[in-house]
This record gives C-alpha cells, structure tokens and sequence, in this order.
C-alpha cells in the first residue's frame, strides 16, 4: 500500500529517514492483516493467548511496570505563544519541542518495523469525522487502534480525496521514563510521543487527536470536542433522545453509557442504548440544535470494577475478540481483575504468582479494548454519518459532600459556569495521588488543547451557534453520609434522574428554584421498588448554603487562575449564585 497524497508520503519517507527503521509497513485494516499481527505478537510475547473456550480470540498484554498510566506531567502543547496553551497545560515552544522530540527519535526504529496506519476518527463518510495517520514502531498500537479508530484502507481514501490529516508520531523507545514526552502541535495538527506503550499515551487517535488536538480544531472550526459518553434514551412512548455527559476517568461514566435500568423501567419499555462511553463531538446543525458522533469505533475501558453487578453489558463484551493489559490471569487462562468475582488468580498483572503482598492482583488502571459492536447495548446510530441530536449535556464528578443528587442549570451561561468548576476526586487513571479534590472542568483539565479562558468562551459562544442548545446539568452519585457510606445506590438506579432529565427537557415536570439552579422535588423522581430510606432524598436535595458559599469562594479563586482570558459571564453568574445565596 502506498499513497497518492503527496503530503502523506513526503512525511512517512521523512519519518523513515529520521528514525531508520528496518522495515514500513501500511496498514490496510483487513482481517488478514489483523490474524498476522495478532500471530507476529503471540509469537514475540508481547501477547499471551487466553482461554480459547472461554474467551476465543482473546489476549493478554503485560505492560512495563513503570509504564501503566497517562504521564500528564510529561504532556506538553506546544503553541507558538505560551499563553494560549494556559495555565491548565504544560507548554512548551514549538522549536524546542520539536528538537527534543526529532533528538529521541533519531535512528530509534533500528531493528523495528515502522506501522503507518491511516485511520478515521468517527464514521467514515461523517461530515463531522476527522482523520489521522498514526507512525509507530509498535504492533501492539497497531492492534488497538484497529479496534479503536475506523482503520485501513477506507480512511486513507477519505484522506487521498480531503488531503487534510492530524499527523501523529509514535515510538515506544526505550519505556525510559526519564526520556518520556508526549508533544503536541495544535496549530500544525501534529502529535509526537515517545517512550511509552500505555494507551492514551500511545493511541494517538484516542485522546491527542480526539481531545486535545480536536478540541483546537473544533474552536477553529466551530464545534465541540468533549470528554463524553453519548446515551440514548428510548421513552415508552417511542420517543427518542440523547444525553451527552461528562466524567472524569475512572468515575463511573462506562457504566453510564451501557446502563441496565432497573427492571420496572424495562418492564414499562424504557430503552437504553450506547453511543459512545468516552468522547462526542458535536456541531450545531440546520435545526439549530448539536448533533453528536463518538469519533471512536471502541471502548478502553478500565477493568477493575466491571462485574455483573456494576456493568453486565460491559462485561458481556469481554468473552470475544478483546485485548486486555495489566490483568491478572486464573489457573485456567481466564482474564481476572478485582471485583470481577470471588475467584482468587494464578498470576498477577506483572506475571508473577499471585501474593496479596505485592498488592492487587490487577493494576488499578489495567484495561480492555474491544470493539463497540460487541456491546449488548450498542446503538446502530453509533454509525449514524449525520450523529444525533443531544437533547441534555450533564457534568458529574465523585463529591463525598455538597453537590446534590441532580442539579439543572437556569441557562446555557449557568450550565457554562456549572460545567467549568465541577469538582471530582482524582483516580487511578492518572500518576500521582488518588483522591485528592480537583476542579475539572468540563472533564477536561487532562485534555484541553488550548487556554481554559479561551475554551469557556468558545462554549458559550455556542448561544451564537445554535439557538436549541441541549439543557445543562449537574449530578452527583457519590454523596457519603457521616458514616462514610454512599447515600445514593447508583449504577442502574441512575435511569431515575435521567428519567427527571427527560422529562425536564420535555417541559413535562416541574423544578425547585435553589440558589444553585433547579433540583428535582423528591415527589417528581420515580421511587417505585427503590430500595433506600426516601428520607436520604431529602437529603441529596437540599441546598446547604453556607457551603455554597465557600464554593462560591472556591470557585473565585479557581476562575481567577486562568487570569483575564475568563469571559466575563462567568463572573456574572458567580455574582448571581452569591447573591442568591445572600
């Protein structure tokens, strides 16, 4: 395979004199090709075969143990003036970036094959899709982004006929993390990573291109590239909507996107069904209203904590055609992580025999990749080229106190403010300390190419856009009582709020005004057969001012950050909040 655009073949011909690899190899996203590839890994070790019976055509990947996780210390944007990058990124110049990142790549593909793999981030004839050309040294990248990414031979004709394409640049090196970096080029539409093998690290179609280097292009461009799952929600009248909703990693948004409702909702005929679990861009259309595709064609999901009782649709996906890193593996060849089930495994993520010392026997942010038609809940719609309208964008995080259950925004500007100081608890999906409270904004702190300043105004810019934007929201299912155990049961359960989010956008339900915006009066939220004291309710509803007023206070200090790039309706709505409280 080669290629008709010049711009394509001048860079892979100068990539290959860069880096000197042995051989090129163009990816073509054919069965055939898959079956080589996943031979050559077995054959390597850089798989190992699970149980054939009962996971056929799944394998095993143990990463480096000190390469495991996204490095957002070692991320960098590189933007020709450091101040539209932001205090929210690590910004380096261009010029020096590119010199440090050309000096590591230097004859690192010695002994290696170079894998160009062309590929399309959403359907191939979405007139929202974007495309991109992944260059690595790593068959195990290859593997994942052919689950990932729409990849092969259909993206490279999309891009012979467009002649536009994000360039991304990969080699796993030598895994030193001393000579780590992932750079980022928005202004040239071009990533490069080296050192490590980790997913969002390596997949550079996943979040570099389809976060940080898409949330450029959509400013540019007029749209919105988000950290979002997109939900269908079938009423049993046979009305159809859909929910946008933004989590932080590890936050439970998998299990949203792929929820089972709670069996009387199924009963009556509520439907759901999966559009995307982790990213949506959405442009305004004709009628005035964001219309949303998931530019990913598969899930990275994290393992631990997917079981029956948490995600059965998640888990259903898993028996067939999965890769699975840092798992831990049972007597018999089996995938194993904790909270799976009361098995006890032969070996842990690192290969080594099972010993509680050592710590989990699954690493807290080990992984699976798999395509997203395996979901029981897949949406067709997934391939929708026109995507589907969003009719409630929701923000969430892990707040122990405060937040309540489900908080509606007053307008698009409100929903704005509300979306930009979210708050969550950080996890194990990025190094560093787990559960300390961070703002993150709109999800995004990880992953938003330019100034945080410049991206709030960019959403509220939208208004001019678009003039049947979705309604905003806000929940929470992580409330703890004095006891430390959550007050609310989640996981299905949530089909209550979301049923509330529907009928708000429906005009068919009514609203406490709060200071804080609207919430749900608890006679309003579907209690039939939920198993908790309707007393919590109450609880998760209530507006305890005094500490909105130091959120208010925190929240000041956290826009004040960003200095005088934060639009001034932000301000405007802190005022309105503070003086409501008052």
């Amino acid at each position: 395979m080669t290629t008709t655009n010049q711009a394509l073949a001048d860079w892979v011909k100068q990539v290959a004199e860069l880096t000197q690899p042995d051989h090129i190899h163009w990816c073509d996203g054919t069965a055939a090709e898959e079956q080589q590839f996943n031979d050559m890994l077995l054959a390597d070790g850089t798989y190992k075969k699970l149980n054939e019976q009962t996971h056929p055509n799944c394998f095993l990947h143990l990463s480096d143990p000190q390469d495991v996780a996204r490095v957002e210390h070692l991320t960098f944007i590189c933007t020709e003036n450091e101040i539209d990058a932001g205090p929210n990124n690590h910004w380096m110049a261009p010029a020096t970036a590119h010199a440090k990142m050309d000096d590591l790549f230097q004859g690192c593909m010695q002994g290696r094959t170079m894998y160009v793999i062309p590929y399309c981030m959403g359907p191939i004839d979405s007139p929202i899709s974007r495309c991109g050309v992944e260059i690595t040294d790593s068959a195990y990248v290859v593997q994942n982004m052919r689950l990932m990414t729409r990849m092969g031979q259909a993206a490279l004709a999309r891009i012979e006929r467009e002649g536009g394409f994000v360039k991304g640049l990969h080699s796993t090196g030598e895994l030193d993390p001393n000579r780590r970096f992932i750079m980022h080029f928005p202004e040239e539409l071009s990533i490069k990573s080296y050192g490590s093998g980790y997913g969002g690290n390596a997949l550079l179609g996943k979040k570099c291109h389809a976060l940080r280097i898409a949330s450029y292009q959509a400013k540019t461009e007029g749209w919105l590239a988000e950290h979002m799952l997109i939900l269908g929600i079938k009423t049993p009248a046979g009305k159809q909507h859909y929910v946008a909703a933004a989590f932080p990693s590890a936050c439970g948004k998998t299990n949203l996107a792929m929820l089972i409702p709670p069996a009387g909702y199924v009963k009556d005929g509520w439907e759901i069904s999966t559009v995307g679990d982790d990213i949506c861009w959405m442009r305004p259309g004709e009628d005035g209203r964001l219309w949303a595709i998931n530019p990913e064609a598969g899930f990275f999901g994290v393992a631990p904590g997917t079981a029956e009782d948490t995600n059965p649709n998640a888990l259903k996906m898993l028996y067939q055609d999965t890769i699975f890193t840092n798992v831990a593996e049972t007597e018999d060849g089996q995938p194993w992580w904790e909270g799976l089930d009361d098995r006890t495994p032969k070996t842990d993520w690192q290969g080594r025999p099972f010993d509680p010392a050592n710590g989990p026997a699954a690493h807290p942010n080990s992984r699976f990749t798999v395509s997203a038609k395996r979901c029981p809940s897949y949406s067709p719609e997934s391939e929708s080229a026109s995507g589907v309208p969003i009719d409630a964008i929701v923000f969430g995080g892990r707040r122990a106190s405060l937040v309540p259950l489900v908080t509606e925004a007053r307008d698009w500007e409100h929903g704005v403010l509300m979306g930009a100081t979210v708050a969550s608890e950080t996890t194990a999906a990025a190094t560093g300390a787990v559960g300390v409270v961070r703002r993150d904004p709109m999800a995004m702190k990880p992953f938003c190419g330019y100034h945080f300043g410049d991206y709030w105004g960019h959403w509220l810019g939208m208004q001019e856009k678009a003039d049947h934007l979705p309604k905003v929201f806000t929940v929470n299912w992580f409330r703890k009582d004095a006891d430390g155990r959550f007050m609310w049961p989640g996981f299905g359960e949530n089909m209550r709020v979301l049923e509330w989010i529907i009928a708000r956008c429906q005009d068919q339900v009514g609203a406490q005004e709060t200071a804080i915006g609207h919430l749900p009066q608890v006679a309003d939220l579907n209690t039939d057969d939920l198993d908790m004291d309707l007393g919590v309710l109450d609880q998760l509803l209530t507006v305890d001012a005094a500490g909105w007023q130091k959120e208010a206070e925190s929240v000041t200090e956290f826009l004040a950050e960003f200095g005088d790039r934060v639009p001034q309706a932000l301000y405007d709505q802190l005022q309105t909040l503070q003086a409501k409280l008052a």
